[in-house]
């Protein structure tokens, strides 16, 4: 009994000796307002605002004028608000002369989503493929994708027109769309070959092994992986398409088949010009890109990790 009881308190104690008290951490004074915070956090905010409203002011200021008859719009000095709300230049734009509205925003949608579409059917097996594997030529390929972001329509529109003439296809949704894809297509794939190069290969060497196939690696695992690629390929595609003016120009003659940035010029005349109307078709036009922006922002995060879970 007493080579226990004297057993007992050196062997409570050993463990009590040896703990050292860690490092102290250093208190952040973010969290816990030390000096200067407030101050920088202010600053911030200001600074904010201030790029924020650089931005904002021009789209106000349509909105504004799309609000005001033509007379108050070229009426000097200038006015901030208008004296008359005019509410009515949001429905009479759509039966202008000057050009069919509503097939004209029609025709700017099919040829966005279609020319969306069908770059990311391509990119996405092409920027897996050149992430995935080494082949001859690899390197040269992926410089020649890169290359060609240095052409723009505008430029090979003449030979674009003529090669369009022979297959038949002139003022067609069809050649915009294969215009807009193909001008679109090396950023797609140069963007989406780099998220994919990103994720380690373990994790298709994992799905092979519980027997996915390719096919099934590339659309279950690796594209909920890549989704911010993706979503960036999307964006960059459909607003490209969207806002494209010189080949519509000179590849749609039709006034039905143009887009809205076609069908915003025949608001602006050699002597005369319904600014009113100029402005509420570039709200119209802004609308779409906002909405896709707030649509996919909700998706973004949760494609992060999905997919990466068995």
């Amino acid at each position: 009994m007493s080579a226990t009881t004297q057993r007992g308190p050196a062997a409570s104690a050993a463990p009590a000796a040896t703990r050292t008290p860690g490092p102290r951490r250093k208190p952040s004074r973010y969290r816990t307002g030390g000096p200067g915070a407030h101050g920088s956090v202010v600053g911030r905010t200001v600074a904010g605002f201030l790029v924020a409203a650089v931005f904002l002011v021009p789209y106000l200021v349509m909105l504004l004028g799309s609000l005001k008859s033509r007379p108050e719009i070229l009426r000097i000095p200038p006015t901030y608000l208008p004296d008359e709300w005019h509410l009515e230049n949001y429905v009479t734009m759509w039966s202008t002369p000057e050009t069919p509205l509503p097939q004209n925003l029609v025709s700017t949608v099919v040829i966005s989503v279609a020319a969306t579409l069908l770059v990311l059917v391509v990119a996405v097996p092409a920027a897996y493929y050149t992430a995935r594997f080494r082949f001859p030529g690899r390197l040269a390929f992926l410089f020649l994708v890169l290359v060609t972001q240095m052409l723009q329509p505008a430029v090979l529109v003449a030979g674009l027109f003529r090669q369009f003439l022979a297959f038949g296809i002139v003022d067609t949704w069809l050649a915009m769309i294969l215009v807009n894809a193909a001008f679109n297509l090396a950023f797609a794939v140069w963007i989406m070959h780099s998220f994919f190069a990103s994720v380690p290969r373990e994790v298709d060497e994992a799905a092979q092994i519980d027997g996915a196939g390719r096919w099934t690696v590339l659309f279950r695992i690796n594209l909920p992986l890549v989704w911010p690629g993706i979503v960036t390929a999307v964006i960059f595609t459909f607003v490209a398409a969207w806002n494209e003016f010189a080949a519509s120009l000179v590849i749609l003659s039709t006034a039905g088949n143009q887009p809205l940035s076609v069908a915003l010029t025949k608001f602006i005349g050699q002597y005369d010009s319904a600014w009113q109307y100029v402005f509420g078709v570039s709200i119209v036009a802004i609308v779409p890109v906002v909405v896709l922006f707030a649509i996919i922002e909700k998706r973004l995060v949760g494609g992060l990790t999905a997919g990466s879970i068995k």
